[in-house]
C-alpha cells in the first residue's frame, strides 16, 4: 500500500513542478493545445455531417417506412459519434505524445536534471525522425493491447452484478496502468529502455503505477482536463521512472522557493549534447 501513496505522490510532485516553473509549463501545454483543436475539429465535423455519412454508408434501408428508417439511422449515428468519441478519449494521450515528442522530451529532461544529485539528464542521442518512429511505434502497440482489453472488460460488462460493480474498477485500473506507461516512456526510452522491457519494470511495482496513473486517468474523462495536467503527468512521470530505475532523486527539489532562479523556457529544440 505504501507503493499506492507513492504513484499518487510522485503524480502531485510532478503538478508542484511545473506550476513552479511556469514558462516550461506554457510550453508543455502547447501539444496538448494543438491536438484538442485537431479533436474538436473532427467531432464537430461528425456532429454536423454524420448523419449524411450514415445515409450513404447504409442505401439499403432508403426504402424502409417511417419510423424505422429515422430509428435506424439515428440509432447508427449516435453510436458512431459515441465511438469517436471513446476513440478519441483512448487516443488523446498517446496523439499529445507524439505530437509533443520534442516538448515532453525537453521537459522530461529538465526535470531529471532538476533532481538529480548531479545535476544531470540521461540523452537518448538520437535523431528526433528516430525517437518520433518509436514513440509511435511503441503506442500503437500499447493501443492494440488497451482495445484487447476494452474488448474484454466491454464482454464482461454484460455478466450481472459484477458487470456494473467490479468491471468499472478494473476498466480503471486498465487505464491507470497504459496511461502511466505512455507518460513514462517519455523518459524511459531517452534512457533506451525498450517497451518490452518497460511494460516488465512497471508490472514489478503494480500499486506504484496505479497510484500515479489510476487518479489519473479518471481525472482525464473531465472534458479538457487532460490538456492542463498533461505537463504536470510528464514531470511526475519521469519522478516514478527513477523511482523505477532506483535513480536518486534529491531531496526538496521539487519544493525549490519560488525566489530562485528564473526558469528558462523549455524549447522544443534538442538539448545540448544531442
Amino acid at each position: 500500500m505504501r507503493d499506492l501513496g507513492a504513484g499518487f505522490g510522485h503524480l502531485l510532485k510532478g503538478q508542484r513542478w511545473v506550476a513552479r516553473h511556469g514558462r516550461s509549463y506554457g510550453f508543455g501545454l502547447v501539444p496538448g493545445l494543438i491536438t484538442l483543436v485537431l479533436y474538436v475539429g473532427v467531432l464537430v465535423a461528425l456532429a454536423l455531417w454524420g448523419e449524411d455519412f450514415v445515409g450513404w454508408a447504409t442505401p439499403f434501408a432508403d426504402d424502409w417506412s417511417s419510423p424505422w428508417l429515422g430509428l435506424f439511422r439515428g440509432f447508427l449515428t449516435a453510436v458512431l459519434f459515441a465511438l469517436a468519441l471513446l476513440l478519441a478519449v483512448l487516443t488523446f494521450t498517446a496523439v499529445t505524445l507524439l505530437v509533443g515528442q520534442p516538448f515532453y522530451e525537453a521537459l522530461s529532461e529538465r526535470v531529471d536534471r532538476d533532481v538529480s544529485p548531479d545535476g544531470t539528464a540521461p540523452e537518448s542521442g538520437l535523431p528526433l525522425w528516430r525517437e518520433l518512429w518509436i514513440s509511435g511505434r511503441d503506442s500503437l502497440r500499447i493501443l492494440v493491447r488497451a482495445a484487447v482489453w476494452g474488448v474484454l472488460l466491454f464482454a464482461l460488462g454484460f455478466i450481472p452484478v459484477v458487470g456494473q460493480t467490479v468491471v468499472p474498477v478494473v476498466g480503471f485500473f486498465v487505464t491507470g496502468f497504459f496511461l502511466t506507461e505512455e507518460l513514462a516512456a517519455v523518459a524511459l526510452q531517452r534512457r533506451g529502455v525498450e517497451l518490452r522491457d518497460r511494460l516488465a519494470l512497471l508490472r514489478s511495482r503494480r500499486m506504484l503505477v496505479w497510484g500515479f496513473g489510476t487518479p489519473l486517468g479518471v481525472s482525464f474523462l473531465v472534458p479538457f482536463v487532460a490538456v492542463f495536467l498533461m505537463p504536470g503527468a510528464v514531470a511526475g512521470a519521469t519522478l516514478l521512472a527513477r523511482e523505477l530505475l532506483g535513480e536518486e532523486i534529491r531531496d526538496g527539489a521539487d519544493d525549490r522557493s519560488e525566489s530562485g532562479p528564473a526558469d528558462p523556457a523549455v524549447s522544443p529544440g534538442r538539448a545540448p549534447g544531442h
